[in-house]
């Protein structure tokens, strides 16, 4: 694949002009030019910017980062990891695992998110790490300036780290709280849901998880069939303000009275009209208050 600079710049975190600095005075990089002497740059050219990112944020000058050999810049990625600083170690973190998806280093890759993991703990390292990564590669997906493929292969590693986790927590209490969680049948990108599945599981909460492309009469049948008292879902795919006021219409009809629960793209739900018997979680903060039970706390697996 071939990326633009704005491209580098929206998966790195630095600025194009940053980036042709780098190029200008250091030889960081050696772009491909077009007939129109637009910059363009490989996969490779990608992961090298990555991992000169992930060493110049550990506090290594850029002027000594882009003399070292390719060889050299693996070595010391390895060594480096133990003195950067909690920020510094998710930003390393980001860069490496969009780094190593690039390259479909299945291998690496989980061996990066296991340790992050590891030390944070799964809904820390989903902060500092999973969604801030989720999010810097959303802006390429929507762009599709990165192949259905790259979106896959990380994706179902991510999935299946939060569903071993998921697998590891005690069942709820009969008595919890029931928790209905799906998106609807034009939204696929379930990953939010899932995490938010193993925080209410964490909290002792009982889970229905319907997952991803859940038409509306299917919700209907699951409702009537269970005594749901919560009702989850995710709004992120852009879709015109009539199209989401009808959505939002009709589940409340199907879902009254359990209360409703609507999280993700504000443009979408800021322009919804009454909604206000439905709780609209902004944070993962705002989420995590409102299901928290002191009981039971997170552990590390």
């Amino acid at each position: 694949m071939t990326y633009s600079i704005s491209d580098l710049e929206q998966l790195s975190g630095i600025h194009s002009h940053t980036i042709r600095i780098w190029e200008q005075r250091y030889n960081a990089l050696c772009p491909m030019r077009t007939e129109g002497n637009t910059r363009l740059y490989d996969d490779k050219q990608l992961r090298k910017l990555l991992n000169i990112v992930s060493l110049n944020k550990s506090g290594l000058k850029i002027s000594k980062i882009c003399k070292l050999s390719d060889e050299a810049l693996e070595t010391l990625l390895d060594q480096q990891l133990t003195y950067t600083s909690p920020d510094e170690e998710a930003e390393y973190y980001i860069s490496q695992l969009i780094n190593k998806g690039i390259a479909f280093d299945e291998l690496s890759f989980n061996h990066l998110i296991d340790e992050g993991i590891d030390k944070l703990g799964l809904s820390c390292c989903y902060r500092k790490i999973i969604y801030p990564l989720l999010v810097r590669l959303g802006l390429m997906w929507r762009k599709d300036d990165i192949c259905p493929a790259h979106e896959h292969f990380l994706s179902n590693i991510i999935r299946q780290k939060i569903f071993t986790h998921i697998n590891n927590l005690p069942p709820a209490s009969c008595s919890a709280r029931k928790w209905l969680l799906f998106l609807p049948e034009d939204e696929d990108h379930d990953i939010g849901l899932l995490f938010a599945n193993y925080m209410l599981r964490m909290y002792n909460h009982q889970v229905v998880f319907l997952g991803s492309k859940v038409p509306l009469d299917a919700i209907e049948r699951v409702f009537n069939s269970l005594n749901v008292d919560e009702v989850l879902l995710f709004m992120v795919k852009s879709r015109s303000a009539i199209v989401s006021q009808k959505y939002i219409d009709q589940l409340s009809e199907i879902c009254s009275p359990a209360q409703i629960h609507l999280a993700g793209n504000s443009q979408v739900i800021g322009k919804l009209m009454n909604i206000d018997h439905i709780n609209w979680f902004k944070t993962l903060d705002e989420f995590e208050a409102t299901i928290h039970y002191p009981i039971l706390h997170e552990r590390n697996f």
